[in-house]
């Protein structure tokens, strides 16, 4: 039997809600909710979760925490198994980095390893922030993937073993299995797009040349096989899952594939044909995503042996706002009845973690919201600008270089994500800034060829370079978001960007609810992907989103001249050199620009500025500074 669900919005209000799981988590906020469209095989899908496995501790939509999902998962298996229908759950990569929960441990993960294992999660795969060091990525091979007990993949990733120091898979390149209630035969991989800056204890092998080894044709030569599942930490439109989808078609022309994607940080469905879909989940344990599939043949048992239901198999999607509510609707369950013991542990291992962290730690209070892209740059709100204004000015110095002029460059993609208003405490340092990049430099650099390198890089750099994806701030929305919105803005919308996915409705915007009165709707995604514009189960106003640039510079120590008024009357030869100061990550493409320059500076010509103080250090010691008093 297959679950039905109306397309009506359902509107629930419950009367009384206590905290969630997390102490200092706010209370969900009740909100209009799609229903989740149930079919024969249906899957939980979580990627790019970035330790954020406590949840947002200041946004109630999306403030439910890993015990909450796992609740949320065996509640979802139970009514799946009362209707004899299959739920797998899928992860995809880029669990770690990005929170404080991973970062502020010695080791790093050291509490994230033991709650991420909790969720019993049928496929899961590696992202590329596992392999950065080769710290991380030998816990992923030690800890992580025998955690899981073979349902880790890696299809085109080796490691060094850390004892025989021999190549080896990380994992196991594909698994077969069968679902326990309709017998689907299912035929499962774990891809890693192309990536090239892993550690060198790591082989990312193109997925161009994985399809066409041995092992990989005679696993999709299976004529037993009901699903191809491509779960990856690849963009679903990408020459790396279109590889694959050639290369199953080539010899399986007909049988159903869902891919599952990652490390754009959208929400995002994409269609390959009539019988292949594929879906992205959000970021930062925001959005938990459904999908299902109906008219799947059913194999794996000969009593639930069947033709297709459909004369094509029907694929639907679901984006789940990651919050108490929508749990509790999905699962129709209230706050007495939803969680489940093993849910509630792991709540509460979260909750232990954080106090021994000390995550809770106040460096100060922060005045107003601080954005990554839903506020322009240069602006008052944008964090970016309160970098460039505020916090480099007054923290970028060497002592042994103090007085001479110098010139910051940064990514903006080294800033992870958005400052709330009120407290700034040791888990908001690990969220803006959780990685270790220090400070290098090159002394004397001739201002007239420094003062160009934003440009560069900005413009210049990108189109020749390929530039790592998270080098810049990108807006977490969907190209298909993006074309709705252009589409609807006609180019006369003053806040909409080109490089911008979501268009802002009028902050007015209202839903009626079941009793015909207005009910406003909180801001929120609003997503538009290949299916339309109705797979985010909660209804809200649209955020505004900003592009912003790659890089941006600050200037510090310059003669007054070079500041306004006077800023116009001053040539670039008035200042013969300055120190250029970057962060580190940036290093190979700052070079990479000075040569487009027609410099011949290297990597030698560099050093360590500031005793290799981090971004992390510099941002938080400002806030302890500045940001005193109660919040």
């Amino acid at each position: 039997m297959i679950l039905r669900s109306s397309s009506c919005l359902c509107f629930l209000s419950f009367l009384a809600w206590t905290q969630s799981a997390q102490p200092s988590a706010p209370e969900p906020v009740s909100a209009p909710l799609r229903e989740l469209p149930w079919g024969q095989l249906n899957f939980l899908h979580t990627t790019d979760t970035h330790g954020w496995h406590a949840g947002h501790l200041q946004e109630p939509s999306y403030a439910g925490d890993w015990g909450d999902y796992i609740s949320f998962a065996e509640r979802l298996r139970e009514k799946a198994d009362e209707e004899g229908v299959d739920l797998l759950l899928i992860d995809t990569g880029d669990r770690i980095e990005g929170n404080g929960l991973f970062d502020a441990s010695d080791p790093k993960g050291q509490y994230t390893q033991e709650i991420v294992k909790e969720q019993d999660i049928d496929v899961i795969c590696t992202g590329n922030h596992e392999l950065y060091k080769k710290s991380s990525s030998e816990n992923e091979y030690l800890i992580t993937v025998p955690n899981f007990h073979g349902n880790y993949l890696a299809s085109n990733l080796d490691i060094l073993d850390p004892d025989s120091g021999e190549r080896i898979a990380l994992a196991p390149r594909f698994r077969k299995f069968t679902t326990k209630n309709q017998g689907v035969r299912i035929l499962a991989f774990g891809f890693l797009f192309d990536f090239t800056g892993n550690a060198n204890n790591t082989f990312v092998e193109a997925v161009e040349e994985t399809v066409q080894q041995k092992w990989f044709l005679e696993a999709i030569h299976d004529r037993s096989v009901d699903l191809f599942l491509v779960a990856g930490h690849v963009l679903l439109d990408s020459p790396e899952y279109n590889a694959i989808f050639k290369a199953i078609r080539q010899v399986q022309w007909d049988t159903p594939i869902q891919f599952f994607g990652g490390h754009t940080h959208i929400r995002d469905y994409f269609k390959y044909d009539n019988k292949a879909y594929g879906l992205e989940s959000g970021r930062y344990m925001e959005t938990i995503g459904f999908m299902s599939i109906s008219g799947l043949s059913t194999g794996g048992k000969e009593s639930n042996a069947q033709p297709a239901m459909f004369a094509e198999p029907k694929f639907s999607r679901r984006y789940i706002d990651n919050n108490l509510y929508s749990f509790h609707q999905h699962t129709s369950l209230n706050d007495s009845t939803f969680s489940t013991p093993h849910g509630r542990n792991v709540s509460a291992m979260i909750a232990s973690a954080r106090k021994s962290l000390n995550l809770d730690h106040r460096f100060g209070c922060a005045p107003t919201d601080l954005w990554t892209n839903r506020a322009p740059f240069p602006s008052e709100h944008s964090i970016f600008t309160w970098l460039q204004e505020q916090v480099f000015p007054s923290s970028i110095s060497d002592p042994a270089r103090k007085d001479v002029p110098r010139l910051l460059i940064m990514n903006t993609g080294g800033i992870r994500f958005d400052i709330f208003k009120g407290p700034f405490t040791v888990d908001t340092m690990y969220t803006v800034s959780p990685f270790t990049s220090g400070f290098r430099y090159i002394k004397d650099v001739p201002y007239s060829i420094a003062q160009k390198l934003v440009t560069i890089l900005n413009r210049e750099v990108p189109q020749v370079f390929h530039l790592p994806y998270d080098f810049a701030a990108k807006t977490p929305v969907s190209d298909a978001s993006y074309q709705s919105a252009a589409a609807a803005a006609d180019g006369h919308n003053p806040h909409f960007h080109r490089e911008l996915n979501q268009l802002p409705l009028s902050p007015s915007s209202t839903n009626k609810n079941k009793n015909g009165k207005d009910q406003p709707l909180t801001p929120g995604y609003t997503t538009t992907d290949a299916a339309g514009s109705d797979g985010d189960d909660t209804i809200h106003d649209p955020i505004t989103f900003y592009r912003v640039p790659n890089v941006f510079d600050t200037k510090v120590a310059f003669p007054s001249s070079f500041s306004p008024p006077h800023f116009k009357d001053t040539k670039p030869e008035d200042l013969p050199t300055v120190d250029l100061i970057y962060v580190d990550f940036i290093q190979v493409y700052v070079l990479l620009a000075l040569k487009f320059l027609g410099t011949d500076y290297e990597e030698g010509d560099t050093g360590v500025y500031m005793r290799g103080r981090t971004m992390t250090e510099v941002i938080s010691g400002w806030v302890e500074g500045n940001w005193r008093g109660e919040c």
